[in-house]
């Protein structure tokens, strides 16, 4: 059968979680951890057996092939089994792990999308500042590992920018203006990684490029550390995977950090929650309370000399000087489209936060041309007004929107 007549394979490989799915679909079936379980028992006994017993190191090698777990399966062998460690194929956005990333899509594939690779056409993904090496490596995988008949690699931003154009426009049912169709600014904070990307008209404007230290992962860091110095218990084992659903599960960002502070103080049984378990080993029950973490961890986009002494400029600022370091006839639209992409902007209220600190910083630029030039230059005061004319911001948390 012609790939063309088949839905397309989609997989958006990313730091934390892997999107797989089909073209046409509203979702993506499946949306597991980018983690390999591999069992190191084979690749010990490859090695020590000797270069005379070559049928057994041979089996050991075969065994070790084969013995792999992707995803959630490689969490549960991994608790229960001490046969096995965990890989991360991909860190900080780049694949380090080609090997372990070559399982990763193999179990994907045959175990989950359960296609043959030989009869789709598939779309990647790939960073906005990875290297041609490594997406000849992507390449070289997929047409000579799993022989597929058409590949195209797209940049994560692209693509994001896409699924927000196509889900506003599927709200307006209105035909936009081709020209602006793929233009905006895409940002990108996921488990790794953070990326402020410029798009113009489709391309990116590599030149543009910003980089935010701070991620999804440094979140998780940053509230198990608040739960640490206060005292709460935790177990060790499952310490940060305990800090991670409380993160996404609790957190939010507020407004004004001194007003969070005084509600959590006057009504703590309105604003502290609780999150209790089980310790694995033991069996125990257990409970810890949550408090100043809900709104801190996710404050450190806005301040993040909180959790690191090294860097000192807020996002907000970041993504205005992304915009003022692109070509000037290219500004306007670029503030007037600003996609949020990954799963660190969905926080409650993120959007309000960034939209009112990035027209703060606008406005005070408008007031000081105003003084330095004694010119009158019309600032966006209204709501109204200021998304009409000013940034307006829309989230889109997959690829998958844009390409179905």
């Amino acid at each position: 059968m012609d790939p063309s007549e088949r839905p397309a394979v989609v997989m958006d490989n990313g730091t934390g979680y892997s999107k797989l799915g089909f073209s046409g679909n509203s979702e993506p079936s499946f949306t597991i951890p980018t983690i390999v379980a591999v069992n190191e028992s084979f690749l010990d006994q490859s090695e020590q057996c000797s270069s005379a017993n070559w049928l057994a190191q041979y089996n050991a090698g075969v065994m070790a092939d084969l013995d792999f777990f992707i995803g959630d399966e490689a969490v549960s062998h991994l608790r229960s089994s001490g046969l096995y460690s965990l890989r991360t194929p991909i860190r900080h956005g780049q694949v380090t792990d080609w090997d372990t990333m070559e399982r990763f899509w193999q179990q994907s594939i045959f175990n989950y999308l359960r296609c043959n690779p030989e009869e789709h056409y598939f779309l990647l993904t790939d960073s906005p500042v990875s290297t041609p090496e490594s997406r000849e490596c992507m390449g070289e995988i997929m047409f000579e590992t799993f022989n597929v008949p058409g590949l195209y690699i797209s940049v994560q931003s692209v693509l994001s920018l896409s699924a927000g154009y196509a889900y506003l426009r599927s709200l307006s049912e209105e035909e936009a203006d081709s020209e602006s169709d793929m233009t905006g600014v895409v940002v990108d904070i996921g488990e790794g990684a953070p990326h402020i990307v410029p798009v113009v008209n489709g391309y990116v404007i590599g030149s543009s490029i910003k980089s935010f230290p701070h991620s999804g992962s440094d979140v998780t860091q940053f509230v198990l550390q608040l739960l640490q110095e206060r005292g709460e218990l935790l177990p060790p084992d499952d310490a940060l995977d305990i800090a991670r659903r409380v993160k996404e599960t609790y957190c939010y960002t507020s407004s004004d950090i001194v007003k969070e502070f005084k509600k959590h103080d006057s009504k703590p049984s309105k604003y502290i929650k609780q999150w209790s378990a089980v310790k694995p080993k033991t069996g125990v029950p257990y409970t810890i309370d949550i408090g100043y973490e809900r709104f801190l961890g996710p404050e450190i986009f806005f301040n993040p000399e909180m959790y690191s002494e090294d860097f000192f400029t807020p996002l907000p600022e970041l993504i205005d000087n992304c915009v003022q370091s692109a070509p000037i006839d290219t500004r306007r639209a670029l503030y007037k489209n600003i996609v949020l992409s990954g799963g660190s902007t969905m926080f409650k209220d993120f959007h309000r936060r960034l939209q009112n600190n990035l027209k703060k910083i606008v406005d005070e630029r408008v007031a000081a041309t105003n003084a330095c030039h004694h010119v009158e230059v019309k600032c966006c005061h209204t709501k109204e007004d200021y998304e009409e004319h000013g940034a307006s911001i829309c989230r889109t948390s997959t690829v998958f929107k844009g390409m179905y």
